[in-house]
């Protein structure tokens, strides 16, 4: 089985790149505007045969009003190819994949010069039995060069005939016998590649593949047009003087043209398709590689950021903590050794935000109780702490355990500094994603002069900044008279 060139087009990416396409456009125009100037080129070839004839139409038999329009048909059917050969041009200047309707191209004037101006000449037989051989051999190469074949021994073979009846002529045979047997003789050839590339556009319907398959209207199309050809071959065997031939002839070669042109245009739309799904694909692979150049900056920066604060916090436990840990051990007051613990303790929680690994929520839980119990012990505060009742897998990334501390020390400094309570509930829950800690106190609550004012004193808008930087929220619920609530729930 072989495949059309316009098959083979399709299956290896649907045309040509796109500068092709973009030469190729002003051939299409020309194409255009030829096949228009061709359709009253043969109108008025026809209306002026029939105008000449009206008035002896009457009189006169079918025969003789034939006689005098096929010969008008034909001459426009001439011009006809002769402006679809230069339409066939265009369109393979530039495309080596359409080059072998080169060999259509070559057919269609080398008719004209054999049928239309051979008969004007006194040599007309001579020039005839020359150029007939030529046309043959241009015939059949298209015909196999279509369905991408090549046979070197054929190709010898009729390149011999061609040289070989022109030399016929110097026999002492009449010239009009040699004619006659050219006729009969490359026509039974020319009608034989008829049948073979047919058959073999036959074969090509019933292929594995959708794809590979040539199309059912084109097949029968290529079967009406190359049916012409034949046609006009039997014409001439058995109605030489009829001029029938003359122009089932044309109509065959324009026929095929114009089925090349539609083929072009065809192959012309999937590549500009091909070029815009290309262009899409493009833009996605883009869009990805923007993606991962994103992730990786983010990586990038994310490591930078992490060597920065590994220095910062390395500084800060070295320098700052030596020398903190220096005065709680050699000053002899109590007030400062203690401001120098509490300053040192907060420096080692900042560094463990820095530089510290995620943090187990039991854990955390463990820390947190010992200390809120433990301060609010020492201001003389009742201190209930309910941890969730099962067993919780969860771990808390370092700087969340970090942010989460400080906002509960900022809860308890506040109850024991400006509350008055003598009871606070502390409530631990982690459900759903979310972990959440409500304290609440029994305290005097905060003043109505302050409801207004809640973000500007207690520390509460650092609480609820910090809960922001977690994705959470911080919410405080008060009234003069029955405590006040804070509620901090934060996402696991």
């Amino acid at each position: 089985m072989h495949r059309t060139i316009e098959q083979q087009e399709g299956a290896a990416g649907r045309g040509e790149t796109a500068p092709a396409q973009g030469g190729t456009r002003p051939a299409a125009y020309g194409a255009a505007a030829a096949l228009t100037l061709a359709v009253p080129v043969c109108l008025a070839q026809v209306a002026g045969a029939a105008v000449a004839g009206a008035d002896g139409a009457a009189t006169g038999s079918f025969t003789s009003l034939w006689a005098r329009l096929a010969p008008q048909l034909a001459y426009g059917l001439q011009s006809a190819l002769v402006l679809m050969a230069f339409v066939l041009g265009l369109l393979i200047w530039q495309r080596r994949a359409q080059r072998h309707v080169g060999w259509l191209l070559v057919l269609m004037p080398g008719w004209v010069v054999t049928v239309g101006l051979a008969p004007l000449s006194s040599w007309r037989t001579g020039i005839a039995v020359v150029l007939a051989p030529w046309l043959l051999w241009c015939a059949v190469h298209y015909l196999m060069r279509r369905m991408r074949r090549r046979d070197r021994r054929m190709h010898r073979a009729l390149l011999v005939q061609a040289l070989l009846f022109p030399a016929a002529l110097l026999l002492p045979v009449p010239a009009t016998r040699i004619a006659a047997f050219a006729l009969w003789w490359l026509g039974a050839q020319l009608l034989i590649a008829m049948a073979w590339h047919l058959w073999h556009l036959w074969q090509d319907m019933f292929l594995p593949t959708l794809e590979e398959r040539y199309p059912q209207p084109d097949f029968i199309l290529s079967c009406v047009l190359i049916g012409f050809g034949a046609l006009a071959v039997v014409a001439a065997w058995t109605l030489p003087g009829s001029g029938l031939a003359g122009i089932l002839g044309p109509l065959s070669l324009l026929g095929l043209g114009l089925h090349r042109v539609r083929e072009f245009a065809r192959a012309l739309t999937q590549s500009e398709l091909a070029v815009l799904q290309g262009e899409l694909r493009l833009q996605e692979r883009i869009a990805e590689l923007e993606r991962h150049f994103d992730q990786v900056a983010e990586a990038k920066l994310e490591q930078v950021t992490e060597r920065e604060r590994k220095r910062i916090a390395a500084d800060l436990h070295d320098d700052l903590g030596a020398k903190l840990l220096t005065i709680v051990h050699t000053s002899e007051s109590d007030r400062i050794s203690t401001l120098a613990r509490e300053a040192l303790e907060e420096m080692r929680l900042s560094v463990r935000g820095l530089t510290g690994k995620p943090v187990q929520l039991l854990d955390a839980l463990g820390d947190w109780r010992a200390e809120v119990v433990s301060r609010l012990a020492q201001a003389n505060i009742l201190a209930e702490w309910k941890s969730p009742a099962e067993d919780i897998e969860h771990t808390f990334p370092a700087r969340a355990y970090v942010q989460t501390t400080r906002i509960l020390r900022e809860s308890v400094s506040n109850i024991i500094k400006h509350s008055g309570a003598t009871h606070c509930v502390i409530s631990c829950s982690a459900q759903d994603g979310y972990f959440s800690v409500v304290i609440q106190d029994n305290g005097q609550g905060i003043p109505l002069e302050l409801e207004g004012r809640l973000d500007k004193g207690h520390g509460m808008a650092s609480m609820k900044a910090r809960a922001k930087q977690m994705h959470g929220q911080c919410l405080v619920e008060s009234g003069p008279g029955w405590g006040t609530v804070i509620r901090l729930t934060i996402p696991l």
